[in-house]
């Protein structure tokens, strides 16, 4: 049954390749044809949404930290 789920996994992900790909060249495209403005806003969303689930997840593991520490005591 192990094998069954790894081996549908790498079905997936090798399927799923090509439109992952193109959807880089299409950004990629967009960045040239728009100048130097267009990219650093392109280069900020992407920080902003990269930064955005860190944060979340830090304010989560704070908040489960003190919590089991008021647990605890």
């Amino acid at each position: 049954m192990h094998k069954i789920k790894k081996t549908l996994f790498f079905l997936l992900v090798f399927l799923t390749l090509d439109p992952i790909h193109a959807q880089c060249a299409m950004c990629k495209a967009v960045v040239e044809n728009g100048g130097e403005p267009m990219a650093e806003g392109i280069n900020s969303g992407i920080t902003y949404l990269m930064a955005f689930p860190y944060i979340l997840v830090a304010i989560l593991a704070y908040s489960l930290y003190r919590y089991k520490k008021r647990v605890k005591n």
